[in-house]
Parts: structure tokens; C-alpha cells; sequence
């Protein structure tokens, strides 16, 4: 064991989205107009005629979904003007077109957000994308008190900034990953563990994608964001089809099932809390029902300590 097993974990470095120098000849674009085009469009795809009360003609239709001019009358907007929108020039759109088009399209409200950041792209935003990370001491003191609850810290590009003893104890060994590999999207897509780890594990890597494509229309300039994006692209064949789907969602709290090596079967509840003061920095807690099968699985999590964290605490 290690010298310093008992003592609490050290806060770990910030970490960054990885780069591939390998992936950048195939790194796919992400130019604001095209992902404002491609969102849009697949948005129509989806709907038929009759989902929105209008006159299906079935076999006389050549394309999948609402035809542009169907889209613009049901938002009352002329069909050049949605032509123009639909081909990437949000430039002069204004908020209460956007909410048209969007009901028209029956968005969720995080893919109306998206969509508003798609069309209106806010020039400070790529300051903000370049700013390194990171996560406040007294956050990192608070989750290493947080007994029994595995919790961490997840910023822009889905990187892991921060985390407790129980977080490593569930998830594996972040700390002896480099900073750079710190990253929900290439743990999940690039690691085989991960899809033993979570039961789930299609849910869970739609979800990393949603949240990268929610990131890419807040920050379309940055360039760590579109690197990631390549190297998953040239690495992972699923990766790239998710990402060609445009989906976009948000998810403040669910129940996640893992298979852990030690302690077997867990099902766990997560909270996403945002941070008031960073809001591009979540914290994650996960907590099992009390009494139960996994509330009994974390509890031996938490006493088998640092044995069971392999944080990569200095060896001896």
C-alpha cells in the first residue's frame, strides 16, 4: 500500500481536451453557418406532416420530414427567409423568429438554447473557451468531505477537473490519467472499460455527445473543442455517428447502473449542479437509495479507502 494511503486525495491538476495531431487532416468542421444548416435541417427531418396537423401525401413527398415551405408557414415566415436561415445566415434573425421556427419545430427548451446560440453566436464567448480551467479550492475541499458520495467536477469539453476519493473509488483511476486524458468523451469512446463500467452504456455515450454538441454551440471557435471532436471522429465509428445526429439535451439528474470490478451491481441517482459563479463548471454527485443493495456496495467502496481509489497517490 501506499505510504500515504490515508491521507486525502490531492487536488488534481486542471485538465484540457485533448488534442490528436494525427486526427487534425480529418477533423470535421465546426463552422457556425454548417452547424446552424445541419441542426435545422435534421430538426425538420424528424417531424411529419401530420405531427404538425398538415396534409400527408405519402408516396409524392422526395424528402424525409417537413418540407422547407411547410416549416416556414407553420413559423410565418416566408420561405426565403427560412431558405436563407436553413443555409447557415442567422446573422440579422431575430429573437422572435428563432421562437417561431422552434415551436415550429417543437424543440425541447436545450435544443431552442442551442439553436439561439447557433444563430446569434456571441463573439466573447471565444475568450472564454480559451481561459484554462479551474476548479476552486474550497469546491475541492468540500467534495473531499462528502463522505460516501462520489462527486466531481466537469467543465467545457466534457473535462473531468476535479473529484473525491469515492469518485475514483466508482469511476477508476483519474488521477494517474494525464491531464489532457482527464475527458469524459475519450474515457468513454477510446477506454474498453468504460463499457463494462456503465450498463448503459449507449445512454451514456449519447449523452456525452449532446453535451460536446451543446459545448460546440456556445464555443464554435474553440479550437481544443474541434480537435476532440476530430480525433473521436477518426477513432470511433460511434462517436461519429452520434455526432452526425445533432441531438442536444440536458440532463440535471437521472439514475445510472454500473457493473463495478469489486463490489458488483450498482444502480445510483446523479445530481447535476451548476456552479453560480462558473457556469461552464458542473458538480456531479451520484447517492444510492438508502437501505438498499448499491447504499451497501458504496458504503464498502468507502471503507476499503484509498485501496480502492487508486488515485496514483506518490508511491513509496
Amino acid at each position: 500500500m501506499d505510504a500515504d494511503a490515508d491521507q486525502p486525495p490531492r487536488s488534481p491538476a486542471p485538465a484540457s481536451a485533448s488534442a490528436s495531431a494525427s486526427a487534425s487532416a480529418a477533423e470535421p468542421s465546426l463552422d457556425g453557418r454548417a452547424e446552424l444548416s445541419e441542426f435545422l435541417r435534421t430538426r425538420r427531418a424528424r417531424l411529419q406532416p401530420e405531427d404538425v396537423g398538415l396534409p400527408n401525401f405519402g408516396r409524392h413527398r422526395r424528402v424525409p420530414g417537413l418540407r422547407r415551405e411547410e416549416l416556414a408557414q407553420l413559423a410565418g415566415v416566408s420561405v426565403a427567409y427560412y431558405t436563407r436561415l436553413e443555409q447557415g445566415n442567422g446573422r440579422n434573425v431575430s429573437g422572435e423568429v428563432l421562437d417561431a421556427i422552434a415551436r415550429a419545430l417543437r424543440l425541447t427548451d436545450a435544443e431552442h438554447s442551442h439553436l439561439t446560440h447557433l444563430a446569434k453566436p456571441k463573439q466573447h464567448k471565444k475568450k472564454r473557451a480559451a481561459r484554462p480551467q479551474h476548479v476552486r479550492p474550497a469546491l475541492l475541499q468540500l467534495m473531499d468531505q462528502m463522505d460516501g458520495v462520489p462527486a466531481y467536477v466537469v467543465g467545457r469539453r466534457t473535462d473531468i477537473l476535479g473529484w473525491n476519493r469515492m469518485a475514483a473509488a466508482l469511476f477508476g483511476d483519474w488521477g494517474a490519467l494525464p491531464p489532457e486524458e482527464r475527458n469524459w468523451a475519450r474515457i468513454c469512446f477510446l477506454r474498453p472499460e468504460s463499457r463494462v463500467l456503465f450498463r448503459d452504456w449507449e445512454q451514456k455515450a449519447s449523452d456525452i455527445v449532446s453535451f460536446l454538441r451543446m459545448d460546440a454551440g456556445c464555443f464554435p471557435n474553440d479550437p481544443l473543442l474541434s480537435a476532440l471532436v476530430g480525433e473521436l471522429s477518426v477513432k470511433s465509428e460511434e462517436f461519429r455517428t452520434l455526432w452526425a445526429t445533432h441531438d442536444v439535451r440536458e440532463k440535471g439528474h437521472g439514475v445510472k447502473r454500473f457493473r463495478h470490478s469489486l463490489v458488483g451491481e450498482l444502480t445510483l441517482s446523479f445530481e447535476t449542479l451548476s456552479l453560480p459563479e462558473d457556469h461552464d463548471q458542473s458538480l456531479m454527485t451520484y447517492h444510492a437509495e438508502p437501505d438498499s443493495a448499491s447504499a451497501d456496495a458504496l458504503r464498502l467502496l468507502a471503507s476499503w479507502g484509498a485501496d480502492a481509489t487508486r488515485t496514483g497517490a506518490a508511491p513509496r
